[in-house]
Protein backbone atom coordinates (compact mmCIF):
# COMPACT_ATOMS: atom_id res chain seq x y z
CA UNK A 1 0.00 0.00 0.00
CA UNK A 2 1.37 3.39 -0.97
CA UNK A 3 1.95 5.95 1.82
CA UNK A 4 1.60 9.55 0.63
CA UNK A 5 1.90 11.25 4.06
CA UNK A 6 4.66 13.86 3.71
CA UNK A 7 5.69 17.14 5.43
CA UNK A 8 7.44 19.56 3.05
CA UNK A 9 8.57 23.21 2.71
CA UNK A 10 9.83 23.68 6.29
CA UNK A 11 13.25 25.13 5.39
CA UNK A 12 12.51 26.72 1.98
CA UNK A 13 10.01 29.31 0.78
CA UNK A 14 8.96 27.00 -2.08
CA UNK A 15 5.50 25.35 -2.43
CA UNK A 16 6.93 21.87 -2.90
CA UNK A 17 3.55 20.20 -3.37
CA UNK A 18 2.59 22.53 -6.21
CA UNK A 19 5.97 22.23 -7.93
CA UNK A 20 5.95 18.42 -7.80
CA UNK A 21 2.30 18.39 -8.91
CA UNK A 22 3.22 20.36 -12.04
CA UNK A 23 6.17 18.07 -12.71
CA UNK A 24 3.92 15.02 -12.35
CA UNK A 25 1.35 16.49 -14.75
CA UNK A 26 3.97 16.32 -17.47
CA UNK A 27 4.93 12.79 -16.41
CA UNK A 28 1.24 11.67 -16.52
CA UNK A 29 0.74 12.65 -20.18
CA UNK A 30 1.72 9.16 -21.36
CA UNK A 31 -0.56 7.50 -18.77
CA UNK A 32 -3.47 9.70 -19.82
CA UNK A 33 -2.97 8.72 -23.45
CA UNK A 34 -2.96 5.01 -22.61
CA UNK A 35 -6.08 5.40 -20.45
CA UNK A 36 -7.77 7.29 -23.30
CA UNK A 37 -6.85 4.49 -25.71
CA UNK A 38 -8.39 2.00 -23.31
CA UNK A 39 -11.55 4.10 -22.98
CA UNK A 40 -11.89 4.27 -26.77
CA UNK A 41 -11.65 0.48 -26.98
CA UNK A 42 -14.31 0.08 -24.28
CA UNK A 43 -16.61 2.47 -26.17
CA UNK A 44 -15.99 0.59 -29.40
CA UNK A 45 -16.82 -2.70 -27.68
CA UNK A 46 -20.06 -1.22 -26.36
CA UNK A 47 -20.99 0.13 -29.81
CA UNK A 48 -20.33 -3.27 -31.43
CA UNK A 49 -22.37 -5.06 -28.75
CA UNK A 50 -25.29 -2.63 -29.09
CA UNK A 51 -25.45 -3.19 -32.85
CA UNK A 52 -25.10 -6.94 -32.43
CA UNK A 53 -28.06 -6.93 -30.05
CA UNK A 54 -30.02 -5.01 -32.69
CA UNK A 55 -29.13 -7.70 -35.26
CA UNK A 56 -30.20 -10.45 -32.84
CA UNK A 57 -33.46 -8.76 -31.86
CA UNK A 58 -34.28 -8.06 -35.51
CA UNK A 59 -33.94 -11.78 -36.33
CA UNK A 60 -35.87 -12.96 -33.25
CA UNK A 61 -38.65 -10.38 -33.54
CA UNK A 62 -39.24 -10.82 -37.27
CA UNK A 63 -39.14 -14.61 -36.97
CA UNK A 64 -41.77 -14.38 -34.27
CA UNK A 65 -43.84 -11.89 -36.28
CA UNK A 66 -43.77 -14.18 -39.30
CA UNK A 67 -44.64 -17.18 -37.10
CA UNK A 68 -41.40 -18.95 -38.02
CA UNK A 69 -40.85 -19.53 -34.30
CA UNK A 70 -43.30 -20.07 -31.46
CA UNK A 71 -42.72 -20.28 -27.72
CA UNK A 72 -43.99 -23.25 -25.74
CA UNK A 73 -45.57 -23.01 -22.28
CA UNK A 74 -42.15 -23.82 -20.78
CA UNK A 75 -40.48 -20.94 -22.66
CA UNK A 76 -38.74 -23.10 -25.27
CA UNK A 77 -38.56 -21.62 -28.77
CA UNK A 78 -39.69 -23.97 -31.54
CA UNK A 79 -39.08 -23.44 -35.26
CA UNK A 80 -41.96 -23.73 -37.72
CA UNK A 81 -41.91 -24.47 -41.45
CA UNK A 82 -43.23 -21.68 -43.66
CA UNK A 83 -45.95 -24.03 -44.90
CA UNK A 84 -47.43 -23.93 -41.38
CA UNK A 85 -47.83 -20.15 -41.25
CA UNK A 86 -51.33 -19.18 -40.15
CA UNK A 87 -51.55 -15.65 -41.65
CA UNK A 88 -51.18 -16.60 -45.32
CA UNK A 89 -54.75 -17.79 -45.78
CA UNK A 90 -58.02 -17.13 -44.02
CA UNK A 91 -60.87 -19.55 -43.40
CA UNK A 92 -64.48 -18.89 -42.45
CA UNK A 93 -67.25 -21.12 -41.11
CA UNK A 94 -70.89 -20.74 -42.15
CA UNK A 95 -72.04 -21.88 -38.69
CA UNK A 96 -69.58 -21.31 -35.84
CA UNK A 97 -71.95 -22.93 -33.35
CA UNK A 98 -71.19 -26.24 -35.08
CA UNK A 99 -67.51 -25.66 -35.82
CA UNK A 100 -64.81 -23.03 -36.31
CA UNK A 101 -61.81 -23.28 -38.60
CA UNK A 102 -58.41 -21.66 -39.05
CA UNK A 103 -55.87 -22.45 -41.70
CA UNK A 104 -52.22 -22.56 -42.71
CA UNK A 105 -50.40 -21.89 -45.95
CA UNK A 106 -50.73 -25.58 -46.83
CA UNK A 107 -54.52 -25.40 -47.27
CA UNK A 108 -55.91 -25.31 -50.78
CA UNK A 109 -58.20 -22.38 -51.54
CA UNK A 110 -61.85 -23.30 -52.05
CA UNK A 111 -65.10 -24.19 -50.26
CA UNK A 112 -65.56 -27.38 -48.24
CA UNK A 113 -68.68 -28.98 -46.73
CA UNK A 114 -68.35 -30.46 -43.25
CA UNK A 115 -70.98 -32.60 -41.49
CA UNK A 116 -70.54 -33.48 -37.82
CA UNK A 117 -72.35 -36.70 -36.92
CA UNK A 118 -70.83 -37.19 -33.47
CA UNK A 119 -68.47 -35.30 -31.15
CA UNK A 120 -65.47 -36.94 -29.53
CA UNK A 121 -65.95 -37.66 -25.85
CA UNK A 122 -63.89 -38.92 -22.97
CA UNK A 123 -65.07 -41.17 -20.17
CA UNK A 124 -67.34 -39.24 -17.80
CA UNK A 125 -68.65 -40.49 -14.49
CA UNK A 126 -70.97 -38.52 -12.21
CA UNK A 127 -72.90 -39.17 -9.00
CA UNK A 128 -76.48 -39.97 -9.93
CA UNK A 129 -77.82 -38.57 -6.63
CA UNK A 130 -76.62 -36.96 -3.40
CA UNK A 131 -73.82 -38.95 -1.81
CA UNK A 132 -73.54 -37.63 1.78
CA UNK A 133 -75.36 -39.18 4.74
CA UNK A 134 -73.78 -36.93 7.39
CA UNK A 135 -71.61 -33.83 7.77
CA UNK A 136 -68.65 -33.44 5.41
CA UNK A 137 -65.88 -33.00 7.95
CA UNK A 138 -64.30 -36.32 6.99
CA UNK A 139 -65.04 -39.53 5.09
CA UNK A 140 -66.25 -41.36 8.21
CA UNK A 141 -68.90 -38.77 9.07
CA UNK A 142 -69.82 -38.01 5.45
CA UNK A 143 -70.49 -41.65 4.53
CA UNK A 144 -71.23 -43.20 7.94
CA UNK A 145 -68.13 -45.39 7.98
CA UNK A 146 -67.49 -47.79 10.82
CA UNK A 147 -64.29 -48.91 12.43
CA UNK A 148 -62.61 -51.44 10.21
CA UNK A 149 -64.06 -50.08 6.96
CA UNK A 150 -61.40 -49.82 4.25
CA UNK A 151 -61.35 -47.42 1.30
CA UNK A 152 -58.95 -48.80 -1.29
CA UNK A 153 -59.10 -48.79 -5.09
CA UNK A 154 -56.92 -48.48 -8.21
CA UNK A 155 -57.45 -46.50 -11.39
CA UNK A 156 -55.82 -47.66 -14.61
CA UNK A 157 -55.51 -45.59 -17.82
CA UNK A 158 -53.42 -45.91 -20.95
CA UNK A 159 -50.66 -44.08 -19.02
CA UNK A 160 -50.48 -46.59 -16.16
CA UNK A 161 -52.04 -47.74 -12.90
CA UNK A 162 -52.25 -45.90 -9.57
CA UNK A 163 -53.30 -47.35 -6.19
CA UNK A 164 -55.26 -45.22 -3.73
CA UNK A 165 -56.02 -45.81 -0.03
CA UNK A 166 -57.76 -43.54 2.46
CA UNK A 167 -58.77 -43.58 6.13
CA UNK A 168 -62.01 -42.35 7.64
CA UNK A 169 -60.24 -39.30 9.12
CA UNK A 170 -59.45 -37.98 5.64
CA UNK A 171 -61.92 -35.89 3.63
CA UNK A 172 -63.51 -36.16 0.21
CA UNK A 173 -61.24 -33.27 -0.85
CA UNK A 174 -58.23 -35.46 -0.03
CA UNK A 175 -59.62 -38.04 -2.46
CA UNK A 176 -60.01 -35.38 -5.17
CA UNK A 177 -56.50 -34.02 -4.60
CA UNK A 178 -54.90 -37.48 -4.67
CA UNK A 179 -56.56 -38.41 -7.97
CA UNK A 180 -55.72 -35.09 -9.65
CA UNK A 181 -52.08 -35.20 -8.53
CA UNK A 182 -51.56 -38.86 -9.38
CA UNK A 183 -48.41 -39.59 -11.43
CA UNK A 184 -47.28 -42.77 -13.11
CA UNK A 185 -43.96 -43.79 -14.64
CA UNK A 186 -43.67 -44.43 -18.36
CA UNK A 187 -40.74 -45.49 -20.52
CA UNK A 188 -37.69 -47.53 -19.61
CA UNK A 189 -34.10 -46.83 -18.58
CA UNK A 190 -32.89 -43.29 -19.31
CA UNK A 191 -36.19 -42.51 -21.02
CA UNK A 192 -38.27 -43.22 -17.92
CA UNK A 193 -40.32 -40.23 -16.75
CA UNK A 194 -43.39 -39.36 -14.69
CA UNK A 195 -46.64 -38.30 -16.37
CA UNK A 196 -50.14 -37.53 -15.19
CA UNK A 197 -52.50 -40.46 -14.72
CA UNK A 198 -54.84 -38.57 -17.06
CA UNK A 199 -57.95 -38.46 -14.85
CA UNK A 200 -59.60 -35.45 -13.20
CA UNK A 201 -61.89 -35.50 -10.15
CA UNK A 202 -64.22 -32.80 -8.79
CA UNK A 203 -66.47 -32.73 -5.75
CA UNK A 204 -69.15 -30.01 -5.76
CA UNK A 205 -70.30 -29.56 -2.17
CA UNK A 206 -73.18 -27.29 -3.21
CA UNK A 207 -74.93 -30.08 -5.09
CA UNK A 208 -73.23 -32.93 -3.21
CA UNK A 209 -72.06 -34.71 -6.37
CA UNK A 210 -68.75 -36.28 -7.35
CA UNK A 211 -67.38 -36.09 -10.94
CA UNK A 212 -64.67 -38.24 -12.50
CA UNK A 213 -63.54 -37.98 -16.11
CA UNK A 214 -60.57 -38.59 -18.39
CA UNK A 215 -58.50 -35.67 -19.66
CA UNK A 216 -58.44 -37.04 -23.22
CA UNK A 217 -61.15 -38.07 -25.66
CA UNK A 218 -61.65 -40.82 -28.25
CA UNK A 219 -61.62 -44.58 -28.20
CA UNK A 220 -57.90 -44.60 -27.36
CA UNK A 221 -58.81 -43.01 -24.04
CA UNK A 222 -60.07 -45.40 -21.39
CA UNK A 223 -60.33 -45.94 -17.66
CA UNK A 224 -60.45 -49.15 -15.63
CA UNK A 225 -61.34 -49.13 -11.93
CA UNK A 226 -60.62 -51.92 -9.47
CA UNK A 227 -62.44 -51.14 -6.23
CA UNK A 228 -61.01 -53.13 -3.29
CA UNK A 229 -62.90 -51.19 -0.61
CA UNK A 230 -64.80 -52.99 2.14
CA UNK A 231 -67.62 -50.85 3.49
CA UNK A 232 -69.87 -52.40 6.13
CA UNK A 233 -68.96 -55.82 4.81
CA UNK A 234 -69.88 -54.84 1.23
CA UNK A 235 -67.64 -53.81 -1.66
CA UNK A 236 -67.79 -50.37 -3.20
CA UNK A 237 -66.58 -46.83 -2.67
CA UNK A 238 -65.90 -45.58 -6.17
CA UNK A 239 -67.46 -48.32 -8.33
CA UNK A 240 -70.28 -50.79 -8.11
CA UNK A 241 -74.06 -50.79 -7.77
CA UNK A 242 -73.83 -49.91 -4.09
CA UNK A 243 -70.78 -47.64 -4.29
CA UNK A 244 -70.80 -44.69 -1.92
CA UNK A 245 -70.00 -42.20 -4.74
CA UNK A 246 -72.93 -43.55 -6.85
CA UNK A 247 -71.05 -42.95 -10.12
CA UNK A 248 -72.96 -43.40 -13.38
CA UNK A 249 -71.60 -43.26 -16.93
CA UNK A 250 -72.99 -43.38 -20.47
CA UNK A 251 -70.01 -45.45 -21.62
CA UNK A 252 -70.30 -49.22 -21.48
CA UNK A 253 -67.67 -51.66 -20.28
CA UNK A 254 -65.75 -53.42 -23.03
CA UNK A 255 -64.57 -57.02 -22.89
CA UNK A 256 -61.46 -55.96 -20.97
CA UNK A 257 -63.42 -54.18 -18.27
CA UNK A 258 -62.50 -50.73 -19.55
CA UNK A 259 -64.74 -47.70 -20.02
CA UNK A 260 -63.77 -46.14 -23.34
CA UNK A 261 -64.29 -42.71 -24.86
CA UNK A 262 -65.98 -41.98 -28.19
CA UNK A 263 -64.39 -40.77 -31.45
CA UNK A 264 -65.69 -37.77 -33.36
CA UNK A 265 -67.33 -38.86 -36.62
CA UNK A 266 -67.50 -36.43 -39.57
CA UNK A 267 -68.05 -36.30 -43.30
CA UNK A 268 -65.65 -33.96 -45.11
CA UNK A 269 -66.48 -32.83 -48.63
CA UNK A 270 -67.54 -36.29 -49.80
CA UNK A 271 -65.13 -38.28 -47.63
CA UNK A 272 -67.58 -40.01 -45.27
CA UNK A 273 -67.25 -41.77 -41.94
CA UNK A 274 -64.01 -40.10 -40.86
CA UNK A 275 -63.30 -40.93 -37.21
CA UNK A 276 -60.98 -38.76 -35.13
CA UNK A 277 -60.17 -39.06 -31.42
CA UNK A 278 -60.52 -35.32 -30.63
CA UNK A 279 -62.76 -32.38 -31.42
CA UNK A 280 -59.76 -30.34 -32.56
CA UNK A 281 -58.06 -31.76 -35.63
CA UNK A 282 -56.37 -30.84 -38.91
CA UNK A 283 -57.41 -31.90 -42.41
CA UNK A 284 -55.57 -30.68 -45.52
CA UNK A 285 -53.88 -27.83 -43.64
CA UNK A 286 -57.15 -26.61 -42.03
CA UNK A 287 -57.52 -26.65 -38.24
CA UNK A 288 -61.06 -27.54 -37.11
CA UNK A 289 -62.71 -27.14 -33.73
CA UNK A 290 -66.10 -28.84 -33.77
CA UNK A 291 -68.63 -27.96 -31.06
CA UNK A 292 -71.92 -29.71 -31.85
CA UNK A 293 -73.65 -32.08 -34.26
CA UNK A 294 -74.63 -30.33 -37.50
CA UNK A 295 -73.25 -29.05 -40.80
CA UNK A 296 -71.26 -26.04 -41.95
CA UNK A 297 -69.32 -24.83 -44.98
CA UNK A 298 -65.78 -23.48 -44.71
CA UNK A 299 -64.25 -21.19 -47.31
CA UNK A 300 -60.47 -20.87 -47.64
CA UNK A 301 -58.73 -18.10 -49.54
CA UNK A 302 -55.43 -16.20 -49.52
CA UNK A 303 -55.52 -13.25 -47.11
CA UNK A 304 -53.79 -10.75 -49.38
CA UNK A 305 -53.95 -7.83 -46.95
CA UNK A 306 -52.53 -9.84 -44.02
CA UNK A 307 -49.82 -11.26 -46.30
CA UNK A 308 -48.86 -7.78 -47.51
CA UNK A 309 -48.83 -6.34 -43.97
CA UNK A 310 -46.42 -9.03 -42.76
CA UNK A 311 -43.97 -8.27 -45.57
CA UNK A 312 -44.37 -4.52 -45.12
CA UNK A 313 -43.60 -4.77 -41.41
CA UNK A 314 -40.54 -6.89 -42.10
CA UNK A 315 -39.25 -4.36 -44.65
CA UNK A 316 -39.83 -1.51 -42.17
CA UNK A 317 -37.82 -3.32 -39.47
CA UNK A 318 -35.05 -4.13 -41.93
CA UNK A 319 -34.87 -0.49 -43.06
CA UNK A 320 -34.47 0.61 -39.42
CA UNK A 321 -31.53 -1.78 -39.12
CA UNK A 322 -29.99 -0.42 -42.33
CA UNK A 323 -30.47 3.16 -41.14
CA UNK A 324 -28.73 2.51 -37.81
CA UNK A 325 -25.86 0.65 -39.50
CA UNK A 326 -25.41 3.43 -42.06
CA UNK A 327 -25.41 6.04 -39.30
CA UNK A 328 -22.60 4.22 -37.48
CA UNK A 329 -20.61 3.85 -40.70
CA UNK A 330 -20.95 7.51 -41.76
CA UNK A 331 -20.98 9.32 -38.42
CA UNK A 332 -18.53 12.24 -38.24
CA UNK A 333 -15.39 11.69 -36.20
CA UNK A 334 -14.50 14.60 -33.88
CA UNK A 335 -10.80 13.99 -33.38
CA UNK A 336 -10.36 16.98 -31.09
CA UNK A 337 -12.73 15.35 -28.58
CA UNK A 338 -10.77 12.66 -26.76
CA UNK A 339 -11.94 10.74 -23.68
CA UNK A 340 -11.76 12.88 -20.56
CA UNK A 341 -9.17 12.15 -17.90
CA UNK A 342 -10.28 11.78 -14.27
CA UNK A 343 -8.81 15.21 -13.47
CA UNK A 344 -10.73 16.79 -16.36
CA UNK A 345 -13.98 15.20 -15.19
CA UNK A 346 -13.50 16.64 -11.70
CA UNK A 347 -13.45 20.12 -13.21
CA UNK A 348 -16.70 19.63 -15.21
CA UNK A 349 -20.35 19.15 -14.31
CA UNK A 350 -22.29 16.01 -15.25
CA UNK A 351 -24.15 17.55 -18.22
CA UNK A 352 -20.94 18.89 -19.78
CA UNK A 353 -19.30 15.49 -19.39
CA UNK A 354 -22.23 13.81 -21.18
CA UNK A 355 -22.09 16.32 -24.07
CA UNK A 356 -18.33 15.94 -24.37
CA UNK A 357 -18.46 12.13 -24.41
CA UNK A 358 -21.26 12.19 -26.98
CA UNK A 359 -18.90 14.04 -29.30
CA UNK A 360 -15.98 11.77 -28.37
CA UNK A 361 -17.98 8.61 -29.15
CA UNK A 362 -19.20 9.93 -32.49
CA UNK A 363 -17.72 8.09 -35.47
CA UNK A 364 -16.16 5.37 -33.34
CA UNK A 365 -17.29 2.74 -35.91
CA UNK A 366 -16.98 4.97 -38.97
CA UNK A 367 -16.21 2.90 -42.12
CA UNK A 368 -15.90 -0.23 -39.95
CA UNK A 369 -15.05 -3.21 -42.15
CA UNK A 370 -17.01 -5.83 -40.15
CA UNK A 371 -20.27 -3.89 -40.30
CA UNK A 372 -19.71 -2.80 -43.90
CA UNK A 373 -19.09 -6.40 -45.03
CA UNK A 374 -22.13 -7.74 -43.17
CA UNK A 375 -24.52 -5.18 -44.67
CA UNK A 376 -22.91 -5.38 -48.11
CA UNK A 377 -23.26 -9.18 -48.25
CA UNK A 378 -26.87 -8.91 -47.09
CA UNK A 379 -27.71 -6.45 -49.88
CA UNK A 380 -25.83 -8.41 -52.54
CA UNK A 381 -27.54 -11.72 -51.82
CA UNK A 382 -31.00 -10.16 -51.80
CA UNK A 383 -30.87 -9.74 -55.55
CA UNK A 384 -29.19 -13.01 -56.50
CA UNK A 385 -31.35 -15.56 -58.33
CA UNK A 386 -32.80 -18.31 -56.12
CA UNK A 387 -32.16 -21.82 -57.42
CA UNK A 388 -34.53 -24.77 -57.12
CA UNK A 389 -37.79 -22.85 -56.73
CA UNK A 390 -41.03 -24.43 -57.96
CA UNK A 391 -43.11 -21.24 -57.91
CA UNK A 392 -43.34 -18.29 -60.28
CA UNK A 393 -40.65 -16.04 -58.76
CA UNK A 394 -36.87 -16.24 -58.63
CA UNK A 395 -35.90 -12.60 -57.94
CA UNK A 396 -37.03 -10.15 -55.27
CA UNK A 397 -37.83 -7.48 -57.84
CA UNK A 398 -40.40 -9.79 -59.46
CA UNK A 399 -42.71 -9.34 -56.45
CA UNK A 400 -42.31 -5.55 -56.31
CA UNK A 401 -39.53 -5.13 -53.73
CA UNK A 402 -36.44 -3.14 -54.72
CA UNK A 403 -33.76 -0.86 -53.30
CA UNK A 404 -34.50 2.81 -52.75
CA UNK A 405 -32.90 5.25 -55.14
CA UNK A 406 -29.46 6.54 -54.18
CA UNK A 407 -29.34 9.74 -52.14
CA UNK A 408 -26.31 11.86 -51.34
CA UNK A 409 -24.79 11.26 -47.91
CA UNK A 410 -26.33 7.80 -47.55
CA UNK A 411 -24.89 4.32 -48.05
CA UNK A 412 -28.29 3.17 -49.32
CA UNK A 413 -29.60 -0.35 -48.93
CA UNK A 414 -33.12 0.39 -47.74
CA UNK A 415 -35.94 -1.52 -49.40
CA UNK A 416 -39.08 -0.08 -50.96
CA UNK A 417 -42.32 -1.86 -51.88
CA UNK A 418 -44.52 -1.45 -54.94
CA UNK A 419 -47.81 -2.24 -53.20
CA UNK A 420 -49.77 -2.97 -56.39
CA UNK A 421 -47.10 -5.28 -57.77
CA UNK A 422 -46.61 -7.15 -54.48
CA UNK A 423 -50.33 -7.71 -53.94
CA UNK A 424 -50.68 -8.92 -57.51
CA UNK A 425 -47.82 -11.39 -56.95
CA UNK A 426 -49.53 -12.66 -53.78
CA UNK A 427 -52.82 -13.02 -55.62
CA UNK A 428 -51.17 -14.81 -58.55
CA UNK A 429 -48.97 -17.26 -56.59
CA UNK A 430 -48.95 -16.93 -52.80
CA UNK A 431 -46.98 -20.16 -52.42
CA UNK A 432 -44.39 -18.82 -54.86
CA UNK A 433 -43.94 -15.65 -52.80
CA UNK A 434 -43.51 -17.73 -49.64
CA UNK A 435 -40.94 -19.90 -51.37
CA UNK A 436 -39.06 -16.84 -52.64
CA UNK A 437 -38.87 -15.47 -49.09
CA UNK A 438 -38.42 -18.54 -46.91
CA UNK A 439 -37.12 -21.44 -49.02
CA UNK A 440 -34.61 -23.69 -47.25
CA UNK A 441 -31.60 -25.23 -49.03
CA UNK A 442 -31.71 -28.84 -50.20
CA UNK A 443 -29.51 -30.15 -47.39
CA UNK A 444 -27.69 -33.39 -48.08
CA UNK A 445 -28.06 -33.15 -51.87
CA UNK A 446 -25.68 -32.12 -54.66
CA UNK A 447 -23.15 -29.53 -53.52
CA UNK A 448 -24.66 -29.72 -50.01
CA UNK A 449 -24.10 -33.44 -49.60
CA UNK A 450 -23.22 -34.14 -45.97
CA UNK A 451 -24.43 -30.69 -44.84
CA UNK A 452 -27.24 -30.35 -42.29
CA UNK A 453 -29.14 -27.31 -41.04
CA UNK A 454 -27.28 -27.57 -37.72
CA UNK A 455 -23.89 -26.92 -39.30
CA UNK A 456 -22.45 -23.45 -38.86
CA UNK A 457 -21.66 -21.52 -42.03
CA UNK A 458 -18.06 -21.36 -40.79
CA UNK A 459 -17.85 -25.15 -41.08
CA UNK A 460 -18.77 -25.06 -44.79
CA UNK A 461 -16.38 -24.81 -47.69
CA UNK A 462 -16.72 -21.78 -49.97
CA UNK A 463 -18.48 -23.98 -52.55
CA UNK A 464 -20.93 -25.30 -49.97
CA UNK A 465 -21.62 -21.81 -48.64
CA UNK A 466 -22.29 -20.52 -52.15
CA UNK A 467 -24.65 -23.43 -52.85
CA UNK A 468 -26.49 -22.86 -49.57
CA UNK A 469 -27.01 -19.16 -50.31
CA UNK A 470 -28.17 -19.82 -53.90
CA UNK A 471 -30.80 -22.29 -52.73
CA UNK A 472 -32.07 -20.16 -49.83
CA UNK A 473 -35.00 -17.74 -49.84
CA UNK A 474 -34.45 -14.00 -49.41
CA UNK A 475 -35.30 -13.86 -45.71
CA UNK A 476 -33.36 -17.06 -45.02
CA UNK A 477 -30.30 -15.58 -46.75
CA UNK A 478 -30.58 -12.35 -44.80
CA UNK A 479 -30.73 -14.17 -41.47
CA UNK A 480 -27.73 -16.34 -42.40
CA UNK A 481 -25.63 -13.35 -43.46
CA UNK A 482 -26.51 -11.40 -40.34
CA UNK A 483 -25.65 -14.40 -38.15
CA UNK A 484 -22.28 -14.74 -39.89
CA UNK A 485 -21.62 -11.04 -39.33
CA UNK A 486 -22.72 -11.33 -35.70
CA UNK A 487 -20.18 -14.10 -35.14
CA UNK A 488 -17.42 -11.87 -36.56
CA UNK A 489 -18.46 -9.06 -34.24
CA UNK A 490 -18.57 -11.45 -31.25
CA UNK A 491 -15.01 -12.56 -32.00
CA UNK A 492 -14.06 -8.89 -32.18
CA UNK A 493 -15.94 -7.49 -29.16
CA UNK A 494 -17.34 -10.40 -27.13
CA UNK A 495 -20.90 -11.12 -26.01
CA UNK A 496 -21.31 -8.91 -22.95
CA UNK A 497 -24.25 -10.20 -20.89
CA UNK A 498 -26.23 -11.43 -23.90
CA UNK A 499 -25.19 -15.07 -24.39
CA UNK A 500 -28.79 -16.34 -24.09
CA UNK A 501 -29.96 -13.79 -26.66
CA UNK A 502 -27.45 -15.07 -29.20
CA UNK A 503 -28.20 -18.72 -28.43
CA UNK A 504 -31.88 -18.02 -29.09
CA UNK A 505 -30.90 -16.77 -32.54
CA UNK A 506 -28.86 -19.92 -33.20
CA UNK A 507 -28.10 -22.53 -30.58
CA UNK A 508 -24.50 -23.15 -31.73
CA UNK A 509 -23.62 -19.51 -32.50
CA UNK A 510 -21.08 -19.19 -29.67
CA UNK A 511 -19.28 -22.52 -30.13
CA UNK A 512 -16.38 -21.07 -32.17
CA UNK A 513 -16.00 -18.13 -29.79
CA UNK A 514 -15.78 -20.48 -26.81
CA UNK A 515 -13.61 -23.22 -28.34
CA UNK A 516 -11.28 -21.18 -30.56
CA UNK A 517 -11.08 -17.90 -28.64
CA UNK A 518 -11.66 -19.11 -25.05
CA UNK A 519 -14.49 -16.54 -24.78
CA UNK A 520 -11.96 -13.69 -24.94
CA UNK A 521 -12.52 -11.19 -27.75
CA UNK A 522 -9.84 -9.31 -29.67
CA UNK A 523 -10.84 -6.05 -27.97
CA UNK A 524 -10.75 -7.76 -24.56
CA UNK A 525 -7.17 -8.84 -25.23
CA UNK A 526 -6.19 -5.31 -26.27
CA UNK A 527 -7.90 -3.86 -23.18
CA UNK A 528 -6.01 -6.30 -20.91
CA UNK A 529 -2.70 -5.27 -22.52
CA UNK A 530 -3.47 -1.61 -21.93
CA UNK A 531 -4.54 -2.31 -18.34
CA UNK A 532 -1.20 -4.03 -17.74
CA UNK A 533 0.58 -1.04 -19.26
CA UNK A 534 -1.47 1.33 -17.06
CA UNK A 535 -0.43 -0.64 -13.96
CA UNK A 536 3.24 -0.39 -15.00
CA UNK A 537 2.92 3.35 -15.63
CA UNK A 538 1.26 3.89 -12.26
CA UNK A 539 4.18 2.11 -10.55
CA UNK A 540 6.59 4.25 -12.57
CA UNK A 541 4.75 7.45 -11.61
CA UNK A 542 4.70 6.52 -7.94
CA UNK A 543 8.45 5.94 -7.99
CA UNK A 544 8.99 9.12 -9.99
CA UNK A 545 6.97 11.15 -7.51
CA UNK A 546 8.98 9.67 -4.62
CA UNK A 547 12.15 10.55 -6.53
CA UNK A 548 11.07 14.20 -6.80
CA UNK A 549 10.16 14.32 -3.12
CA UNK A 550 13.52 12.84 -2.18
CA UNK A 551 15.31 15.51 -4.26
CA UNK A 552 13.32 18.30 -2.69
CA UNK A 553 13.86 16.76 0.73
CA UNK A 554 17.61 16.81 0.08
CA UNK A 555 17.33 20.47 -0.95
CA UNK A 556 15.37 21.22 2.23
CA UNK A 557 18.05 19.48 4.28
CA UNK A 558 20.85 21.45 2.59
CA UNK A 559 19.00 24.73 3.04
CA UNK A 560 18.40 23.92 6.69
CA UNK A 561 22.13 23.20 7.20
CA UNK A 562 23.05 26.44 5.40
CA UNK A 563 20.59 28.41 7.55
CA UNK A 564 22.14 26.97 10.70
CA UNK A 565 25.64 27.94 9.51
CA UNK A 566 24.50 31.48 8.69
CA UNK A 567 22.97 31.87 12.14
CA UNK A 568 26.22 30.64 13.78
CA UNK A 569 28.33 33.16 11.78
CA UNK A 570 25.99 36.00 12.69
CA UNK A 571 26.29 35.05 16.33
CA UNK A 572 30.10 35.07 16.07
CA UNK A 573 30.17 38.52 14.49
CA UNK A 574 27.79 39.87 17.07
CA UNK A 575 30.19 38.80 19.83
Amino acid sequence: MYNNLRVTGLASPFDTEEMIGKLMEAEKIKLNRVEQDKELLVWKREAYNDLNKDFANFILNTRKEFGLTTTTSTGVMVSNLYGDLSWVKSATSSDESVGTVSTTAKAMSGSYNVEVEQLAEGVKMVSGSNISVGDKANLASQFGLKDGDVIKFSIETKNGTKEFEFTGSQSINDVVKAINNAKVEVGEGDKKKEVSLGVRAIYDANIDRFFLQTEGTGTDTWIKIDDKSVIDGKSGFIEGDNSLLKLNTNQKLDSEGKYRGENARINFDGAEGIEIGANQFTINGMDFNIKSVGSFTTTVDTDIDAFYEKIEKFVDEYNKLVEKSNLLLTQKKHRSYQPLTSDQKKAMDKKDIELWEEKAKSGILRSDELISRTMRNSRTWMYEKIEGVEGSFKHLTEIGISTEKFSKGSLGGKLSIDEIKLKEAIRKDADGVLELLFKSPDYGKGDLEGVTSYKSDRELSSEQLQAKRKQSGIVTRLYDNLILGMQDIINKSGIGDDSNLYRNVKSNMLIDFVTEHSSISMIDKDVMKLESKIDDLNVYLFRKENHYYSKFAAMEKALSRMNQQSMWLMQQFSN
